[in-house]
């Protein structure tokens, strides 16, 4: 078992040493389109960029990225599909009550819930866009809660990497995953988000 670690932990450090500077470049890109594509997977790139730059600069170019992507996200949404979309469910009530209660929402409940890992961001993105939420409420509330989130993902990315040479550290890492999921159960009972 300890093998097959070891040798998948170097195919994933030769990737990134052949890649060389692009790897980061790729990684801080697709940070950028995973605000609009949530199909993609956030911490690998954020992974990345921590193992390709260290915790700082990964850190920081990481953090940029994700706040640039939703903000990208935001303003895409509000210019090209605002108009679209209200016209088509203006009549359905649900849907307009929970766009006035996503506009109401204080920084506070915002940062809360892009803070969690394990929460829907890019939905928030999305949303934001769509009701004409305040631009420097919403740019308050990313600029500080990405930080935490990022700060998660490399945790976990690159605890994950070190658990390949070491095995026992993947119980850290699963423990964090655990009450992350948790905590974002929690958050998404008190907000009755679906």
């Amino acid at each position: 078992m300890k093998e097959m670690f070891d040798s998948f932990y170097l195919f994933l450090t030769n990737c990134l040493s052949n890649a060389g500077v692009w790897a980061p470049v790729f990684a801080s890109l697709l940070i950028v389109f995973e605000s609009i594509l949530p199909i993609l997977p956030l911490f690998v790139f954020i992974t990345i960029n921590f193992v390709s730059f260290g915790i700082i600069w990964g850190f920081i170019i990481s953090w940029i990225c994700t706040v640039l992507g939703c903000i990208l996200a935001y303003f895409l949404v509000k210019k090209y599909f605002r108009t679209l979309i209200i016209k088509k469910i203006h009549n359905i009530n649900l849907l307009t009550k929970c766009m006035n209660y996503i506009e109401n929402m204080s920084i506070t409940n915002i940062m809360l819930i892009l803070a969690i890992p394990f929460t829907p961001a890019f939905m928030m993105n999305i949303a934001a866009g769509l009701v004409n939420m305040n631009f420097k409420k919403f740019v308050i509330s990313i600029f500080f809660s990405k930080i935490f989130l990022v700060y998660f993902w490399g945790f976990v990315g690159t605890s994950l990497l070190d658990s390949l040479k070491n095995p026992s550290s993947l119980v850290t890492v699963f423990i964090m995953l655990v009450v992350a999921y948790f905590i974002s159960i929690v958050i998404k009972k008190i907000f009755k988000l679906t």
